[in-house]
């Protein structure tokens, strides 16, 4: 049930990104069409980061202490840019048009998520 409810948070903090960030888009025909593709892509965003996020955090600490963890930022986009990558891949109507565009949408959706987790009550998130 918690992997569910992280998903639908993703899901809906990427649909948030896509209303605030210039670049980020979805594309589709009706509410459901959108609706499935923010799922899927917030899936496969998901399994991004917990797949390589760790190994890059492993790999890349020395990069991370001398920017004081600034380079988490980066990361943070280049994994963002590889979901679009992945779901160009897959067909999915997602667009991230460039570096800055899924810098700033990375952060969006971190903030968006964040917040809508603090919002759960404790119960919900970890059921």
């Amino acid at each position: 049930m918690g992997f569910l409810i992280r998903l639908v948070i993703t899901a809906i903090a990427l649909w948030i990104t896509t209303l605030i960030v210039p670049g980020v888009e979805v594309t589709g025909r009706n509410g459901a069409n959108i609706a499935l593709t923010l799922l899927a892509v917030a899936l496969i965003f998901g399994l991004v980061n917990a797949v390589l996020k760790p190994v890059i955090k492993v790999f890349g600490c020395v990069f991370y202490l001398l920017t004081l963890g600034l380079f988490a930022l980066v990361v943070n986009a280049l994994l963002f840019l590889l979901t679009n990558w992945i779901a160009r891949q897959l067909h999915l109507p997602f667009h991230v048009d460039g570096f800055w565009a899924a810098f700033w949408g990375a952060i969006v959706m971190a903030v968006v998520s964040w917040l809508i987790s603090v919002a759960l009550p404790d119960r919900l998130d970890r059921s």
